[in-house]
């Protein structure tokens, strides 16, 4: 049986993906990359903000077309958008054979093989509760790198986020289980690993009664093959200095922090229900800048927030500024439906939403473009994702400044044959926007 398989949303949505793939594939299914020639569709949704959800249904009702089309047996719909609206979905879109909540991923092979009987189907653990999956992870992400999702679900209970309500609770995934995945991955040529969960600076507190992600990243340092440890997702006021002095000891542990701030405004951070002011981020930022000199910061910033004046805006400028952090993203707010936020007012049109997000970009725009340029004549180390034509000589990489799918490239000339996954020194030549442009330097290893 054939089986076709789109996940959408965030890496630890393609970690839980990657996961049920290894679990069909252990059990004889087939992976076809062609969605014609498949007998079951799962898709694994997100609905995190209004664009997501929407994503979510437009390639539910597309793949449904394939009943009509092909030899399509069933269409099953997995993860966050299921959970949150079983309901709506098993009402209005009748091509759905099954349903699979977050806390239900084990379960996708029973799922299918109830298919053949002709009823709808649906497994929804209690948040929370859902079984550990002993089938080795198929890896999609090019062998090169992979996400370790270390904890599900979040406790903070933002006012704008639906998290807690789709995804439960906070919960560490125990220790030893990270490190046999990370063994595991490390053995099938991962070079880069990256920790992810909703917040990964919490790890531990809740089946260790402290923050034990120093150790945790500690133990995956002693693993051979993996020369890079990335960490997103830290939220600022759980920095501590055991996590700093950790980065800065063990030399696997790329100085990249992505530290999700969403707003400078003290009264804006209020209402969004975050447990720091603009004073604590910037004794926060200037404390890791201080302990960590060469650190790349990534952050995000919610734009358009209820309430949010034309003063807040001009101080959230002021502030990107001041900070001039190196990697920025900024989403527009999304309205969703049972938070909090939704019900504050004034609520801020799309139009004003979209501008100030502009100007955000434009002033983070001309920092990096700045920050890029400074970057010539230095040497830096590259991962090699691949080479860019077989024709020409051209390589794409990404320093340690730079993490997969979000930040930029460096773009290498090479008469040597490399291979993705190699890390080789390059010389950076020049700065064309987000990206740097370089040559091997000769001699590098790799």
């Amino acid at each position: 049986m054939n089986i076709f398989f789109i996940s959408l949303g965030c890496d630890k949505n393609l970690v839980d993906s990657e996961t049920m793939l290894g679990l069909l594939s252990e059990n004889g299914y087939q992976i076809t990359n062609e969605a014609e020639l498949a007998d079951i569709i799962i898709i694994n949704t997100c609905c995190f903000i209004h664009d997501a959800k929407q994503e979510s249904i437009d390639t539910i009702l597309e793949m449904a077309e394939y009943k009509k089309t092909g030899k399509l047996k069933g269409l099953v719909v997995t993860g966050c958008l299921a959970q949150r609206y079983k309901e709506e979905i098993l009402e209005e879109i009748t091509e759905v054979d099954a349903l699979l909540g977050t806390a239900s991923n084990e379960e996708i092979i029973n799922i299918i093989q109830s298919l053949t009987d002709g009823e709808r189907h649906t497994h929804f653990n209690e948040l929370g509760q859902g079984s550990e999956i002993k089938a080795k992870r198929m890896l999609t992400t090019g062998g090169h790198f992979a996400y370790l999702k270390i904890a599900e679900g979040c406790d903070k209970h933002c006012t704008y986020c639906i998290i807690p309500q789709i995804r439960g609770n906070y919960k560490s995934v125990p220790m030893d289980t990270l490190l046999k995945e990370a063994e595991y991955l490390a053995e099938q040529g991962v070079k880069e690993l990256i920790l992810v969960a909703q917040e990964t600076t919490l790890y531990g507190a809740d089946i260790y009664g402290e923050k034990a992600l120093p150790k945790l990243l500690s133990g995956l340092c002693q693993i051979a093959g993996l020369e890079w440890i990335r960490i997103l997702y830290c939220y600022p006021e759980e920095i501590t200095d055991e996590l700093i002095d950790v980065i800065k000891k063990e030399p696997k542990i790329c100085h990249y922090l992505d530290v999700p701030i969403q707003h400078a405004s003290d009264s804006i951070l209020k209402q969004m229900g975050r447990r720091t002011n603009k004073n604590d981020l910037i004794r926060i930022v200037t404390n890791l800048r201080k302990n960590i000199p060469d650190i790349v910061l990534r952050t995000t910033l919610i734009t358009g927030f209820p309430g949010e004046t034309e003063e807040n805006h001009a101080e959230l400028l002021a502030f990107v500024k001041e900070m001039c952090f190196e990697r920025l993203g900024v989403f527009t707010y999304s309205k969703e439906e049972d938070t909090p936020a939704a019900k504050l007012k004034p609520q801020i049109t799309a139009k004003v939403k979209k501008n100030r997000q502009k100007e955000i970009m434009e002033l983070q725009q001309s920092i990096v473009f700045s920050q890029t340029k400074n970057m010539v004549g230095r040497t830096v180390d590259v991962l090699i994702e691949g080479k860019i034509t077989e024709e020409e000589n051209v390589y794409i990489g990404r320093t340690y400044m730079d993490a997969p799918q979000v930040d930029g490239y460096i773009f290498i000339s090479s008469s040597d044959v490399l291979i993705s996954g190699d890390i080789v020194k390059a010389v950076v030549t020049s700065a064309k926007d987000y990206d740097l442009i370089g040559e091997l330097v000769e001699g590098s290893e790799f």
